[in-house]
């Protein structure tokens, strides 16, 4: 595990899941689905999840985002054979050393292995929230 992820001192609703390696971790709990990046935690409400698509990525190599006020970019390398998804949310919210932002709609690509998968779509239609085709 990355020593430069932030601790999680809060979350909504009860844990389900947890999964980390070296540069991005994941957390389910009933009510969120949070997004570990060295530096950066990114809160999504299941509520308020839009949409959760397969993403191919056989012809990318990095991907590259930039926010809608222009205030930072990231970038991640994609790894081929693991399953990418496109999590699109009405809301999300990032905690990062400066303290806790709320962002507007927030559209994500990122690597979810078929477990947690699961326990998203699990806690998701016990919401009543969502529905979604997996690869």
């Amino acid at each position: 595990m990355n020593p430069d992820f932030i601790q999680i001192k809060y979350f909504e609703g009860e844990l389900k899941m947890s999964h980390k390696k070296r540069d991005y971790g994941l957390t389910v709990t009933t009510q969120e689905l949070i997004l570990h990046k060295p530096h950066v935690n990114y809160f999504f409400k299941l509520e308020d999840i839009i949409s959760i698509l397969p993403f191919d990525n056989s012809a990318l190599k990095r991907i590259s985002f930039t926010s809608s006020r222009a205030v930072g970019q990231e970038s991640t390398h994609l790894s081929p054979g693991s399953d990418h998804y496109r999590i699109y949310v009405h809301a999300a919210t990032m905690h990062n050393r400066s303290g806790i932002f709320q962002l507007g709609a927030t559209d994500v690509i990122i690597p979810i292995h078929r477990e947690v998968l699961s326990a998203i779509a699990e806690c998701g239609s016990k919401l009543g929230l969502m529905s979604f085709q997996s690869n």
